[in-house]
């Protein structure tokens, strides 16, 4: 591995590869495989949030309020506002889920603006330190969560789920399965309405099942080139704070951007859902 470290091609790899613990003995099984530093990140980050929001509110005054507090509650306003002004349903679940949404994704793609050779380095050392490793080379270690498709996508699924659940509990197992197969296209002739069936049921399930798709691609992509864009910065070596500072400066754009497209999509998402037709 060392003798792959000394070209870009081998450096750029070794950070866009996860650390992995394998479930199973077989080597050939890749599903059977947890990205352990996406794991620990992402749960480290939610614990992260409860944290801060948890010390805010046990904090908060009636008084004069602080800067954190201000900070906290402006965040909460800006997340409730958009709830209130997009879902035109009723359920008490959708504005904590938006908040959470919005506050971790965004956590997470924050992670992002940390130079990338400092965290795996250090866990580099650690391992050697500790024995677990003969070279710091054989720690694997990607600390943006977002640039794993398999975490933005269990996003998305976990949204997905409550699309199907929102779905069925509004309109009922019928009127969901009617949405699924009486839309968009439809006749007075039962007949020529019975033809239309296949037609509505696959251009329906189509674009039921793009919304996480789009959801979890969309996150990953964005991310994903961001940390390519600043691991390419880090191959450079001397020169790269300033280049790392300018691109930092635009990608907290795409950080915040991000994490609310994501959460206002999964808002409308669910306003339809629970949008009885």
């Amino acid at each position: 591995m060392a003798a792959e470290e000394q070209t870009l091609q081998g450096y750029i790899k070794h950070h866009l590869t996860n650390g992995q613990v394998a479930l199973t003995d077989d080597p050939t099984n890749s599903f059977m495989v947890l990205n352990v530093d996406t794991l620990a990140w992402s749960i480290g980050l939610g614990l992260i949030f409860l944290w801060i929001f948890k010390s805010a509110a046990n904090k908060a005054t009636l008084g004069v309020p602080g800067k954190w507090q201000c900070l906290i509650e402006m965040v909460v306003e800006f997340v409730d506002q958009n709830v209130k002004d997009t879902f035109h349903g009723k359920s008490k679940l959708i504005a904590p889920l938006a908040l959470t949404i919005f506050v971790w994704v965004f956590l997470m793609n924050l992670m992002d603006l940390i130079p990338v050779d400092f965290l795996p380095a250090l866990a580099g050392q650690i391992g050697v330190a500790t024995g677990a490793v003969e070279s710091s080379h054989d720690v694997y270690m990607k600390v943006v969560p977002t640039t794993d498709l398999n975490l933005t996508a269990a996003l998305a699924i976990g949204v997905f789920a409550l699309i199907i659940f929102y779905s069925i509990r509004v309109k009922g197992m019928m009127g969901f399965i009617k949405e699924l197969t009486l839309h968009p296209f439809s006749a007075k002739n039962p007949f020529v309405q019975a033809l239309l069936i296949p037609v509505n049921f696959m251009m329906e399930t189509i674009t039921l099942l793009a919304r996480p798709i789009s959801l979890s691609l969309r996150l990953f992509g964005n991310l994903y080139a961001g940390e390519l864009i600043f691991i390419l910065i880090a191959a450079i070596g001397l020169f790269q704070l300033p280049l790392h500072f300018v691109w930092a400066v635009f990608h907290i754009l795409v950080i915040v951007l991000q994490a609310f497209i994501f959460m206002m999509l999964t808002i409308v998402y669910l306003s339809l859902a629970s949008t009885d037709h």
